[in-house]
C-alpha cells in the first residue's frame, strides 16, 4: 500500500471526524482499523466501517461492541476462532483460516459512510482481496459490504444484486457470500437470526 493505514487522511470528512473523536475519548484507537485474522484465509468477511465503541475503541474489526457477539459465537462454532468472544485485541483471540475487514476502515459520522468515502477507500479492500487464494470465499455483511466487493472486482451491481443467503460465483474464482450485518438493529428486529447467520455458515462451509 502506498500510504499506511494507519496514517491514511485521504478522507476529509472522516479524518476530521477521528480528529473529534480523539479529543473526546483519548484512550479510544480512533483511527483506521486494519483487517484481523489469519493472512492466507479461505474465509474473508467484510463489514461496513468500525463501530464508535466497538472497533473504533479497540482496534480489531468486529471487538467490543454489540456488533461482534452474533459474528464471533458464529465463527467460534464453525472452527474460526479459538473463542466466542471478542472483547479487546489482547484478549488472546486467533482466527484460523479466516479473516475480518471492513468496506471503510474509519469510523464514519452516524455510521454510514458516504459513497465517495467507500470508493476511496476501495483500494484497501482491492489488495486485502487480490492476496487470497483462487476458490476463497468472500462474506459480506450488509448492500454496502457488498457493494464493495464488487467495486473492487470491477463488477457490475446489476449482475450480482445483494440478498440474505445469496451465493455469487465470481470470475475470479471466488464464492462471494451475503448476509444482512449483525447489527443490534437487524438483530433485535429479527431482520437477522442466529439461525439465518448460521444457514449462511454452512452454505459457505459445504
Amino acid at each position: 500500500m502506498k500510504t499506511p493505514l494507519n496514517g491514511c487522511r485521504a478522507c476529509p470528512r472522516l479524518a476530521r471526524h477521528l480528529d473529534c473523536v480523539r479529543k473526546t475519548h483519548p484512550d479510544y484507537h480512533a483511527r483506521p482499523v486494519a483487517a484481523f485474522g489469519d493472512e492466507r484465509p479461505q474465509l474473508l468477511i467484510v463489514g461496513l466501517a468500525p463501530g464508535m465503541h466497538g472497533a473504533n475503541r479497540t482496534g480489531r474489526p468486529f471487538t467490543g461492541d454489540y456488533a461482534g457477539i452474533l459474528l464471533y459465537e458464529t465463527l467460534y462454532r464453525y472452527g474460526y476462532a479459538n473463542r466466542p468472544e471478542s472483547v479487546a485485541a489482547d484478549d488472546g483471540l486467533v482466527l484460523e483460516r479466516c479473516r475480518i475487514t471492513n468496506a471503510v476502515k474509519c469510523l464514519p459520522p452516524q455510521n454510514k459512510p458516504q459513497p465517495d468515502e467507500v470508493r476511496c477507500c476501495n483500494a484497501y479492500l482491492k489488495e486485502e482481496l487480490a492476496a487470497l487464494s483462487h476458490g476463497a470465499a468472500i462474506l459480506s455483511l450488509g448492500s454496502i459490504a457488498h457493494q464493495a466487493v464488487l467495486i473492487a472486482f470491477g463488477l457490475k451491481r446489476a449482475d450480482y444484486p445483494f440478498s440474505h443467503g445469496a451465493r455469487h460465483a465470481l470470475p475470479s474464482g471466488h464464492a462471494l457470500f451475503d448476509s444482512y450485518h449483525c447489527s443490534r438493529y437487524n438483530t433485535n428486529t429479527r431482520r437477522l437470526t442466529t439461525q439465518m447467520f448460521r444457514d449462511v455458515f454452512e452454505a459457505i462451509r459445504k
